[in-house]
């Protein structure tokens, strides 16, 4: 059977699309879609990727009329954290650490709900 090998992109609607992937760029290095074929598209380390459909009722995306959640691995969720905050973001830190890892949260300036996430290397039972 043949499986997807990562995730290749993201596309979605904007009331400002050019000005949210100035954000995105601003905030979070991922380069903007480039003009041209010879300008390199913003490139991701490997690693754990989760994909997980939530219930339609969710609470866990913040704002209950949003439909999607960006989740972003970092290698240092406090330095960050500290970046954002030092940019005038508001982030909200989760309380305690998981057994994957640490997270928190940021909207984008359309209100989009991104989570952060610090992985936690897992043990696996042998």
């Amino acid at each position: 059977m043949q499986r997807i090998t990562g995730f290749g992109g993201f596309f979605f609607r904007a009331e400002d699309p050019e000005g949210l992937a100035a954000w995105y760029a601003r905030h979070f290095g991922i380069s903007e879609v480039p003009k041209d074929y010879e300008t390199p598209v913003w490139t991701q380390d490997q690693g754990p990727t989760v994909f997980a459909p939530f219930a339609k009722d969710t609470t866990y995306f913040g704002n209950s009329e949003k439909q999607w959640m960006l989740n972003f691995r970092v290698d240092d969720l406090d330095a960050m954290v500290a970046q954002l905050r030092d940019a005038g973001e508001e982030v909200e830190m989760h309380p305690e650490e998981l057994p994957n890892g640490r997270f928190a949260r940021v909207y984008d300036p359309e209100g989009n709900p991104i989570e952060l996430w610090q992985p936690q290397e897992v043990e696996t039972k042998v």
